[in-house]
């Protein structure tokens, strides 16, 4: 079995999945300029070329508040990319899986997000990635689109190395207590991603379409994320600080945020009998990562 990923390896997700060492599952990964999302040519042509069982998409514009800035990239990227990867997985045959996000929901909901929920999108990121999403659906690929949330990594630019990064200069910070959501740390994705795809080679009848795949446990505040990274951080004698709560309005931003990003992960636990592990694992996990590399966040 082999996937092409697409992402390159400076993606937080792809980084990870090109960690995975799977002698039955061969991972192609490529990234810019060979494949490059915002370059439909290259898409088809790097398919033709690595010939694969199925292609994973984790790449994206993620940079959210800049997407307001720049929303022509933001859809090359993450909607028209997507658009001619999945009619080119179509053409061949074969499966896409493709990374979306929470931010395709308003977050006026009160309860955890359902696969079924309407959406709707409050930022420039949020609606290019539903477009993707729709683009994927209408495709005639066999796909399956994981919605994911608050991915952190040892690597890259994330909420865990930003918080480590502020500690090691300030003694409080305020951060966001009003915006709830499950942080997932990339490598348990990564190895969710590729038991998604074997399934989706291997299994003609496997279940399709749009599913959510976040950490696991109770949900929290972006203020309770920091405190488990500062508490994780501590132990390991690395920089911690007290966070102090504020609310979202405190700390404006280009793009909205949905106050309530939780989504329900029901649905790939009972057809894929995948639940991640808990997102507090996930950051003693990263934590420890960042420490073994020498507390490496600037």
């Amino acid at each position: 079995m082999k996937a092409l990923v697409v992402g390159g390896t400076t993606g937080q997700v792809a980084r990870e999945l090109a960690a995975l060492h799977v002698p039955e599952f061969g991972l192609d990964v490529r990234g810019r300029p060979q494949l490059d999302l915002a370059s439909p040519a290259t898409l088809a042509a790097a398919i033709a070329d690595a010939k694969p069982d199925v292609v994973i998409n984790c790449g994206a514009y993620t940079a959210v508040d800049q997407a307001e800035s720049e929303p022509d990239l933001a859809r090359a990227i993450n909607a028209d990319g997507p658009a001619a990867l999945s009619a080119a997985c179509a053409a061949a045959g074969i499966p896409i899986v493709h990374l979306s996000t929470d931010y395709v929901f308003d977050g006026a909901k009160t309860s955890p997000y359902l696969e079924t929920d309407p959406t709707g999108p409050q930022s420039v990121y949020g609606a290019t990635k539903l477009a993707g999403e729709m683009a994927i659906a209408n495709s005639g690929a066999r796909h399956v689109i994981l919605r994911v949330s608050w991915v952190h990594a040892q690597e890259g630019k994330n909420f865990v190395r930003t918080m480590l990064r502020l500690a090691g200069s300030r003694e409080r910070l305020g951060v966001v207590a009003d915006q709830i959501g499950r942080p997932t740390y990339a490598p348990h994705l990564a190895i969710a991603l590729r038991d998604v795809a074997a399934r989706l080679i291997m299994d003609p009848d496997a279940p399709t379409g749009v599913f959510h795949l976040t950490g696991s446990g109770e949900p929290c505040s972006w203020r309770q994320f920091a405190e488990a990274i500062f508490a994780a951080s501590h132990v390991r004698g690395g920089p911690s600080a007290i966070a102090d709560p504020i609310p979202a309005s405190a700390y404006p931003t280009p793009a909205k945020r949905p106050a309530n990003s939780v989504m329900d992960c029901t649905r790939i636990a009972e057809t894929y009998g995948l639940v991640l592990p808990t997102w507090k694992q996930g950051v003693e996990e990263c934590v420890e990562a960042i420490r073994l590399g020498g507390w490496q966040v600037g």
